[in-house]
């Protein structure tokens, strides 16, 4: 399959390659390793990738309007020429990233790519994971533009997709456009051919010479994925857990024991996550206090509208970071959380999960999505009202000079995410009259300074719109609506 991109890169006149599948069938994992393999092509300039993702815990990896600015950045690192071209017209019109994509197109790249016209080779964007954006209606825009786009300039674009309606009605699924390879209607044999390679090479790699695991063992695995590279993956970080080296050969035999059913894509994944969750869960090994304390946990992640690091998310929900790592080991298989306790990066592996556990699973297990809500929009408020958040915050030396001229400073990663984020949560939560006091708290004593970390951190557009949305949820509050 690799090797069709690339062939198709140098040799197809058509301009856009399009890569459909149902989720979990391997398309990022694809496209990652295409750029990886496009990096190191000297006949192949890679000009720019954006990987949309729902799950990376970041509001803007969503976002529509980020693709094509993020793109003509990436460029612009490639080629001076186009950086040059670029920096002129951003000095007409220095907003042109803000604007709908209908506005960016022109300035951010058709105009600067004429000033790279004459380079011989193909220049490529992969936009991974269409689906997971968040605006249908403007990634429909986006997707118009990116036909035009194809057609007028030469570059090439290569995205990735569910194969949803709202995509497929665009222009790029016309025929005389693009070429569309659907991932999950490959031949059977060749996907389980992949699978069981990846099974068997990981499964040696991690133990050389182990005897808990058979060739039978590795068939019965690539059997029960169904053609699903994700039930693989998540299966092998829930046997390799290395946290439980001594029971690889039972977390092996409890997955091999789901009873599978010849069905849809969505009910593989569901019945990996049931064992995932059970035996994080075991009655032996978790109480109820710790039940509810773990599912807290699992909510405020599937829920932040961020990246989070560990500390970070701490305290935001008053947990000392060393039990918030401890409560996550045994979700290895299904949450990512970065070495270091001050590194964002705190999310899911799938976007998969958060559907299942707010909706598919047992009702032991299950936690609807306003537990995140609640417990981020009581923790944003009450990290507000911190001593760190007070007259001065950013440590100014003077009155009277630009912020952007004083020493910088650097605020903490939860305080940054409380002043970004609370409004959102307090809309969110289920109940919003309980946050009555701490807002009207935070209006009297906090506002102003909350104003100073807002432009300190070059987010001051977005205060209004919090307040806004503040007032929508708490409308009863009169401090609020007499400070907007």
């Amino acid at each position: 399959m690799l090797n069709k991109f690339i062939t198709w890169i140098k040799n197809d006149p058509v301009k856009i390659f399009w890569l459909a599948g149902m989720a979990g069938t391997g398309k990022t994992s694809i496209a990652i390793t295409l750029c990886r393999m496009l990096q190191d092509d000297p006949d192949i300039a890679l000009g720019g990738t954006f990987f949309c993702a729902r799950s990376a815990g970041s509001i803007a990896r969503t976002e529509v309007r980020r693709i094509l600015p993020t793109i003509a950045v990436c460029l612009a690192g490639r080629y001076v020429e186009f950086a040059s071209a670029l920096l002129s017209e951003l000095a007409l019109d220095n907003r042109a990233a803000h604007k709908p994509v209908s506005d960016q197109i022109g300035p951010l790249l058709v105009k600067p790519l004429v000033a790279i016209a004459n380079k011989t080779h193909p220049i490529v964007f992969v936009i991974d994971a269409l689906d997971e954006c968040s605006n249908e209606r403007e990634l429909a825009h986006l997707l118009a533009i990116i036909a035009d786009l194809a057609c007028d300039v030469t570059v090439k674009v290569i995205l990735t997709s569910r194969p949803e309606m709202h995509i497929r009605e665009t222009s790029v699924a016309k025929p005389e456009l693009n070429t569309i390879l659907h991932l999950h209607m490959i031949s059977e044999n060749e996907v389980m051919s992949d699978i069981r390679f990846y099974l068997t090479s990981t499964l040696q790699a991690a133990a050389p010479g182990a005897s808990w695991f058979t060739n039978d063992d590795i068939v019965a695995l690539t059997v029960l994925s169904c053609g699903l590279f994700l039930f693989a993956s998540t299966t092998l970080k829930y046997v390799l857990d290395p946290n439980n080296d001594d029971d690889r050969a039972e977390r092996l035999g409890k997955a091999m024991s789901i009873t599978m059913q010849h069905t849809v894509v969505t009910t593989t994944m569901v019945r990996l996550y049931d064992l995932v969750l059970t035996d994080a869960f075991c009655a032996n090994t978790v109480d109820d206090d710790e039940l509810q304390k773990i599912k807290r946990i699992l909510a405020c992640i599937l829920t932040s509208r961020a990246s989070l690091s560990i500390q970070a998310l701490a305290e935001l929900i008053e947990i000392k970071p060393v039990r918030l790592r401890a409560s996550l080991r045994r979700f290895h298989s299904l949450i990512h959380f970065p070495l270091s306790d001050v590194e964002p990066g705190l999310r899911t592996l799938h976007a998969s999960f958060g559907d299942y556990f707010f909706h598919r699973s047992s009702t032991q297990l299950r936690a609807a999505a306003s537990l995140g809500h609640n417990t981020l929009a009581r923790g944003c408020l009450q990290r507000m009202g911190w001593d760190d958040l007070c007259f001065n915050v950013s440590q100014s030396r003077s009155s009277y000079k630009a912020n952007d001229t004083e020493p910088s400073c650097r605020f903490s990663l939860s305080l940054v995410y409380a002043c970004l984020h609370w409004a959102h949560h307090v809309d969110a939560a289920s109940d919003h009259s309980k946050f009555d006091l701490e807002i009207e708290m935070f209006v009297w004593q906090k506002f102003l300074f909350w104003l100073e970390v807002l432009n300190i951190a070059g987010k001051i557009g977005v205060a209004s719109g919090l307040l806004r949305i503040a007032i929508s949820a708490v409308s009863s509050i009169s401090s609020l609506q007499y400070v907007a």
